[in-house]
């Protein structure tokens, strides 16, 4: 039983400096507001995250799996192969108009603010960053794999679709452009079309 007490309190504050790290940065948060926002005490924190870097980590491997089950699911629901890579993007349009309560208000591309932030691309914060985006490219690249293409074909439509999405992301956020999924979309519908 105390076990599961433990796992709830470890949950509870991975959700809380989520989202305020998310929506504040990761090094203008400190432990203290994670700790009055989640009413968790000092000892507690420490006893599941001996450091705030460790605590980061988790936030960062946390939003990693709930944004890949999201984006997983909402392909799921649509055909394999090209309607999925089309879904991609209205997946990433109800994100940017916060249709998707599952994964939080937008605020831009949590793992990129997050790389940002932890520069040293051997630090474990930056390499858990690192492999959330090779996890969403190996899923895009399953949907291209799908479409008959040569295999350099494959890579190169890969490689578009992966840039739309990040840059769809980025222009969403950084410029306001609460369009630029459906824009990417278009792209890639014409790209697959011709």
């Amino acid at each position: 039983m105390k076990q599961g007490v433990n796992m709830d309190k470890q949950e509870l504050l991975i959700r809380t400096a989520f989202k305020l790290f998310y929506t504040r940065g990761i090094h203008a948060v400190g432990v203290n507001l994670v700790l009055a926002e989640s009413g968790v005490a000092k000892k507690t924190l420490y006893h599941h995250f001996p450091s705030k870097d460790d605590l980061v980590e988790a936030t960062v491997r946390y939003r990693d799996r709930c944004y890949r089950d999201w984006l997983i699911s909402r392909l799921e629901h649509v055909p394999a192969g090209k309607d999925a890579l089309l879904e991609l993007f209205n997946a990433l349009d109800d994100w940017f108009h916060d249709r998707v309560p599952d994964i939080n208000h937008f605020h831009g591309c949590f793992f990129v603010n997050a790389s940002a932030e932890f520069g040293d691309q051997k630090s474990a914060i930056h390499r858990a960053c690192a492999e959330h985006k090779a996890s969403v490219t190996a899923l895009i690249r399953k949907h291209v794999n799908l479409l008959s293409l040569s295999k350099k074909k494959a890579e190169e439509i890969t490689q578009l679709i992966v840039l739309l999405k990040e840059g769809a992301i980025s222009l969403a956020y950084v410029q306001g452009n609460l369009n630029a999924a459906k824009e990417a979309r278009k792209i890639v519908e014409g790209t697959l079309e011709d």
